[in-house]
C-alpha cells in the first residue's frame, strides 16, 4: 500500500492506464452531448415538454460540474483506486437506469446519478494519470487526456445520430453499460490498490463540500437557465445571485475549518488561476460552437440528426491533432506561446465561420473554419490541464483536477447560454429564414477567443511547467 506522497502504484509501463482511463473519460465526456440529437425521440415516446427535456440534458451537466471538487477531495482522502471503482461502478448502473426508464423522472434522476458517478471518476482518473507520468511523457499523456475532453463533445453528437436513427434511443446510454464493466474488470489488473490520506485521520470539510456544490449548482442552472429565458430573467438572476452569496460563505467556511477542501494558497497560485481561465475560455467556446452550428445546420439548412454528425468529424480530428501538437509543444517553448497562439487560431476560425449562407454550402462556409478554430482549441485544452496539474502539491492532486473538469463543465455552460442567448433572433418560430443570430453568436466566440490571447499572453506564465514534482513530491 503507498502512501499519499506516491499515491499510485502502476502494475503495467503506464500507457495500459492511459488508455483505459480514456476510455472512461471518452464515454463521461459523450454522454454531455449524445442525448441532445434525441431529444426529439425521448420527448415523443415519454411524453415530456421542453422544460422536462431541458433537464434531461442539464441535470447531468449540474451533477458533473457541482459535485466535481468533492470527488477530487474524496479521491485524496479514501485514495484515487478506490473512487474511481465506485464512480464507474454507479456511473454504469445510472446507464442502464437511464435506458430502462419508462417516464421522464426516472430518466432525470438516472441522469443526476450518471452526473454524480462522473463527478467520482473524472478527478479520480486525472489524478491517477498525473501521478503514474512523469517529464515529456506526462505533457504526451496530458495531450491523450485533453483530446478525449474535445472529441467526445463531437462523437456525441455523430453517436447519438447514429443510435438515435438504429436501434433507437435507449441504446444512446444502453452502450456505456458494456465499456463500463469492461473499465471496472480491468483497473484492478492495471492499477494497485492506493491509501489516500484517510488513514491520517483527516477529516473531510462536508460543510464545504456542500456549499461549493450547490453554489457550483446554482451557478450552471443559471447559466443554462439564461439561454432560454434571458440575462434578466429571475430564473437567471436568482440562481446567480444565490451562487455568488453561497461562494462567499464557502470562503468564510474555508478559512475556519482545519483541513479545508480548497487552500487558499493553492488557488491563488498564478499557474492554477490561469489553467482554470484557459480551460473555462476553451471549454466555452468549443461548446458554443458546437450549439451554434448544430442549430444552424438543422433549422437554417435542414440537415437531419446523423449528417449533422458525421459534418463534425473533421471537427473531432482537428481537435485532436491540435491536443496532441500542444502536448509536444509545451514541453518545449512553454504554456504561454501555446495559449496565445491557440486563441489567436480559434478567432481566425470563428470569424471565417461568419460566412455562412442559406444559399452556400455548410461544406464550403461552415466546414473550414469550425476545422481552423477547433485546431486551436486542442491545444487550448492541453496547456489548461498541464499549467494547472504541474503546480499544485501532491496530497492535492485530485482536488486539483476536481478544480480543472469543473471549469471544463462551467466553461461549456456559459458558452453554450452565451452563444444561444446572442444566437435567440434566429431561433423564433418563423424566423427561419434569418441567419444573423447565428452569425452574431459565432462572430462573438471570434471577439472572445481574441480578448482571450491577450489575457493569456499576460497571465500564463512563462517558461515550461514545472512537471517534477506531481507524484514526487517536489515543487512547491
Amino acid at each position: 500500500m503507498s502512501h499519499d506522497t506516491a499515491p499510485v502504484q502502476v502494475r503495467t509501463g503506464g500507457w495500459n492506464v492511459l488508455v483505459l482511463l480514456c476510455l472512461a473519460q471518452f464515454m463521461l465526456i459523450v454522454d454531455i452531448t449524445v442525448v441532445q440529437v434525441a431529444l426529439p425521440t425521448i420527448g415523443a415516446d415519454l411524453a415530456l415538454g421542453r422544460e422536462a427535456l431541458t433537464w434531461v440534458v442539464t441535470t447531468y451537466t449540474l451533477c458533473f460540474g457541482g459535485l466535481m471538487v468533492l470527488g477530487g477531495r474524496l479521491a485524496d482522502v479514501f485514495g484515487a483506486r478506490r473512487t474511481l471503482l465506485a464512480g464507474l461502478g454507479l456511473f454504469t448502473a445510472a446507464s442502464l437506469m437511464c435506458g430502462l426508464a419508462g417516464d421522464g423522472g426516472v430518466l432525470i434522476a438516472g441522469r443526476a446519478l450518471q452526473g454524480v458517478g462522473a463527478a467520482l471518476l473524472s478527478p479520480a482518473a486525472l489524478a491517477v494519470i498525473a501521478a503514474t507520468f512523469h517529464g515529456e511523457r506526462r505533457g504526451r499523456a496530458l495531450g491523450v487526456w485533453a483530446a478525449v475532453g474535445g472529441t467526445g463533445a463531437a462523437f456525441g453528437v455523430l453517436l447519438g445520430g447514429v443510435l438515435t436513427a438504429g436501434p433507437g434511443w435507449a441504446w444512446v446510454f444502453f452502450v456505456n453499460v458494456p465499456i463500463g464493466l469492461l473499465v471496472l474488470a480491468a483497473v484492478p489488473a492495471v492499477v494497485a490498490p492506493t491509501e489516500g490520506t484517510a488513514g491520517r485521520r483527516e477529516r473531510l470539510d462536508v460543510p464545504g463540500a456542500l456549499l461549493v456544490t450547490l453554489a457550483t449548482a446554482l451557478l450552471i442552472y443559471g447559466l443554462v437557465t439564461a439561454g432560454d429565458a434571458g440575462w434578466a430573467a429571475a430564473g437567471t438572476v436568482l440562481p446567480l445571485l444565490g451562487a455568488v452569496l453561497l461562494y462567499a460563505l464557502f470562503v468564510v467556511v474555508q478559512r475556519s475549518v482545519r483541513a479545508p477542501l480548497m487552500r487558499s494558497e493553492t488557488l491563488a497560485r498564478r499557474p492554477v488561476i490561469s489553467g482554470t481561465f484557459v480551460m473555462l475560455v476553451a471549454t466555452g467556446l468549443m461548446l458554443g460552437l458546437f450549439f451554434v452550428s448544430s442549430l444552424y445546420l438543422q433549422h437554417a439548412l435542414g440537415f437531419g440528426a446523423l449528417e449533422t454528425g458525421l459534418l463534425f468529424l473533421p471537427v473531432a480530428i482537428a481537435i485532436t491533432v491540435g491536443a496532441q501538437l500542444g502536448g509536444h509543444l509545451i514541453g518545449r517553448i512553454g504554456g504561454r506561446p501555446v495559449a496565445v497562439a491557440s486563441f489567436l487560431v480559434t478567432a481566425a476560425g470563428a470569424a471565417l465561420m461568419t460566412r455562412i449562407s442559406p444559399d452556400a454550402s455548410a461544406y464550403t462556409t461552415l466546414l473550414p473554419g469550425f476545422v481552423l478554430a477547433a485546431l486551436g482549441i486542442g491545444p487550448a485544452f492541453v496547456t489548461a490541464t498541464t499549467t494547472t496539474m504541474a503546480n499544485i502539491p501532491p496530497g492535492e492532486t485530485g482536488v486539483a483536477s476536481g478544480v480543472i473538469n469543473t471549469f471544463h463543465e462551467l466553461g461549456g455552460s456559459i458558452g453554450v447560454a452565451v452563444v444561444s442567448t446572442v444566437a435567440a433572433s434566429s431561433l423564433v418560430p418563423g424566423a427561419a429564414a434569418g441567419i444573423g443570430g447565428f452569425v452574431a453568436g459565432l462572430m462573438l466566440c471570434a471577439v472572445v477567443a481574441g480578448v482571450a490571447a491577450i489575457v493569456a499572453l499576460v497571465l500564463v506564465p512563462p517558461g515550461r511547467p514545472t512537471t517534477s514534482f506531481v507524484g514526487h513530491g517536489h515543487g512547491h
